[in-house]
């Protein structure tokens, strides 16, 4: 087994998690979210915590349904005043889809943007309740469940404590810094973890972050023309949509994670002096425990970065190579799945990579992706990377298809002007006959959830 930690603390149980009335009292004009102040916040989120009552006085766990926007965000915070846990629904799912999730989690209780189910202007009309609300958050209470689906269709459901989320934030500033001027936009959607870690992010520094309710590139270039902001969290069909159009900026940090980065679109942002952290993380471990600045260090590029604090990464059952299962190590892990087994603070992240001698992590792809054709492992991100090289490949994905003579083979799937003889041809010198697609097929899109990543399971 290989492995690498950061320093491993117990949690400071004097914390008391209440940012948002700290900063109400030591920055109340400060600006939080979008244009409201922690002042403004603070009387907002515990107004709402006093009309949400009537609603959720019986209830242990509800759910919000909604994009991004500022409502969201305040019916969150003002949950957490009532010590609720609190479902956050994906808004492009199913009706079935949330039924099921609604059923499961035996929710009863939905608030929505829309008329959907219960509206957040419905309860903005509503009377306050006189009751007297959360001072001290709990480590052990749960503050979100978010859904991730699983190898099977099925979802897992993960809740996130407040414990995990101070581990998370304290690791995140260590890693990142924190400046007076920071002001970090939410893009990502945060009924995801990686849109709404960065609202806790944030509060706990007692910083400022745009929301916008999608990721549109025109409106988020402008907000960079204008140094409205100096943060961002994307993933790379997003940095692809705007690393050219990026001229002068005052970015401090963009944050690239939750998929597979393409080495020359790491490479363009090099040279245009954009402060890119690649980062790796998931749901399980309240989203990052690895980062690294691409700028710090260049010759680490195919990276996914050092452990933050606490975080432990162990390669196990490494090969000849040293590459084998990523296993994580940290109190940002989850206790468990909902109705699941315990996970004892150790967690198989089902991705493969290694570890190199400087302690950064590599990772190669996700266990389930590799294709193993005639006993040979091909890993499809190895045959994305130079793909992507190609000025003229806008999007692809490699997978594997079921084959009767090597047991599986790689099948491509792009979005591209060129035909199959020159894709072929590009391949055919950097890499080994066997790793070349045996199909190609051409798309005017590839399919991608809420926060860009591409769907590989739509083409298995």
């Amino acid at each position: 087994m290989i492995r690498v930690k950061n320093s491993e603390n117990e949690f400071d149980k004097g914390e008391k998690m209440n940012w948002l009335k700290k900063y109400s009292v030591e920055r109340p004009d400060k600006k939080f979210i979008n244009d409201l102040t922690f002042r403004k916040v603070y009387e907002s989120v515990t107004d709402l915590a006093k009309k949400l009552f009537s609603y959720v006085k019986n209830e242990k766990r509800v759910a919000l349904y909604a994009n991004n926007s500022d409502d969201m965000a305040l019916f969150f915070l003002a949950l957490q005043f009532l010590n609720k846990e609190v479902l956050m629904l994906n808004t492009r799912l199913t009706d079935e889809e949330i039924k099921k999730q609604l059923k499961l989690l035996k929710v009863q209780i939905v608030f929505s943007y829309d008329n959907k189910f219960i509206s957040f202007s419905k309860v903005y009309k509503s009377e306050k309740q006189d009751i007297k609300l959360v001072e001290e958050f709990d480590e052990e209470s749960i503050a979100v469940i978010m859904n991730t689906s699983a190898t099977t269709g099925e979802f897992k459901s993960v809740p996130i404590r407040w414990k995990q989320f101070y581990s998370h934030v304290k690791a995140s500033q260590k890693s990142l810094g924190v400046t007076e001027k920071d002001n970090w936009l939410v893009a990502l959607p945060m009924y995801h973890i990686s849109g709404l870690s960065i609202l806790i992010r944030s509060l706990y520094n007692g910083t400022s972050i745009t929301i916008l309710e999608k990721f549109h590139e025109e409106q988020v270039i402008k907000l960079i023309e204008n140094d409205r902001i100096n943060m961002i969290s994307i993933v790379p069909t997003m940095l692809n949509r705007i690393v050219d159009k990026i001229g002068k900026h005052n970015l401090r940090v963009v944050l690239v994670g939750g998929e597979f980065i393409p080495k020359p679109m790491v490479e363009k942002s090099i040279a245009k002096n954009i402060p890119i952290y690649k980062t790796y993380g998931m749901t399980e471990t309240t989203s990052q425990v690895t980062t690294f600045s691409v700028l710090d260090y260049p010759e680490k590029i195919d990276s996914v970065g050092l452990p933050l604090e606490k975080v432990t990464v162990n390669i196990e059952n490494p090969d000849k190579k040293g590459i084998g299962e990523v296993v994580i190590k940290s109190p940002m892990l989850m206790d468990g799945y909902i109705e699941k087994k315990k996970v004892f603070n150790c967690f198989n992240s089902e991705d493969v990579g290694y570890i190199d001698e400087d302690g950064f992590l590599y990772i190669l792809d996700r266990r389930k992706n590799i294709i193993i054709s005639g006993g040979e492992n091909i890993y499809p991100k190895e045959i994305e990377n130079i793909l992507y090289a190609h000025p003229k490949i806008q999007e692809c994905a490699v997978v594997g298809e079921k084959d009767d003579r090597w047991g599986q083979v790689p099948i491509l799937y792009v979005v591209s002007p060129i035909d199959r003889q020159e894709i072929l041809a590009y391949l055919s010198s950097k890499l080994a006959k066997y790793k070349l697609p045996k199909k190609i097929i051409y798309l005017e899109e590839l399919p991608k959830n809420a926060s860009g990543k591409i769907l590989k399971k739509n083409f298995t």
